[in-house]
């Protein structure tokens, strides 16, 4: 059985007309993704990519793009939503978007759609959405042409993640979506670090490992 998701503001996962988050576009992590190193002591991100949505002085929200969420599918979600099935939801990739709030859903979409009230820009090619409505028009067939599911996000306090980055436990790269919503999984770790000129094996050498 797939695990059930709670109800937040009158809502089941997404809520109707609930701001996902209110940030400053000051900062210029927003819309850099965050590659994982050996250095990272946190095993629950290991060989994780993150797009990072918002950063500011007060700390950063990202979603990880590389983990499909275990024993739930984009139908059962849909199923316990209450949304009919169309055609483009059983091939909605669903993410483990991390460890925080792992009941609250956010679609990862490219930007030719938005949500007045809910649609938050991460970067000219890519928006993040997390009300209910994106859902419905997703199986209503009136979606973004790209788009990922992910429950649950990664949050940091005030300079947290500064401080991982100074630690050596991340690199920075973009957010381009042909890595962000490749159908190879497996392989986006590697694909990232490819576009940085870097291979896998160099990193791990580099940080002693085998």
């Amino acid at each position: 059985m797939p695990p059930r998701v709670k109800t937040i503001g009158g809502g089941v996962l997404f809520s109707s007309h609930e701001r996902a988050f209110e940030l400053p576009d000051l900062f210029d992590l927003t819309g850099k993704i965050l590659i994982a190193t050996p250095g990272l002591v946190d095993d629950r991100f290991s060989n994780s990519v993150i797009v990072v949505c918002a950063h500011s002085h007060e700390g950063a929200m990202g979603l990880m793009v590389n983990k499909p969420a275990e024993q739930v599918t984009s139908a059962e979600l849909f199923d316990q939503l209450s949304i009919p099935l169309g055609p483009v939801v059983p091939g909605l990739m669903v993410y483990a978007g991390g460890p925080v709030e792992m009941e609250r859903g956010f679609v990862l979409h490219s930007p030719d759609y938005s949500s007045a009230i809910s649609t938050l820009a991460v970067t000219e090619a890519l928006a993040m959405t997390a009300t209910l409505d994106i859902l419905e028009d997703i199986a209503e067939g009136q979606g973004p042409d790209q788009s990922l599911l992910a429950l649950g996000y990664c949050g940091w306090g005030a300079g947290q993640l500064e401080g991982e980055i100074s630690e050596n436990g991340w690199l920075i790269g973009d957010a381009l979506p042909e890595l962000v919503f490749a159908q190879t999984d497996s392989r986006k770790w590697e694909l990232a670090l490819a576009a940085q000129g870097i291979h896998p094996l160099t990193l791990s050498s580099a940080y002693g490992h085998a």
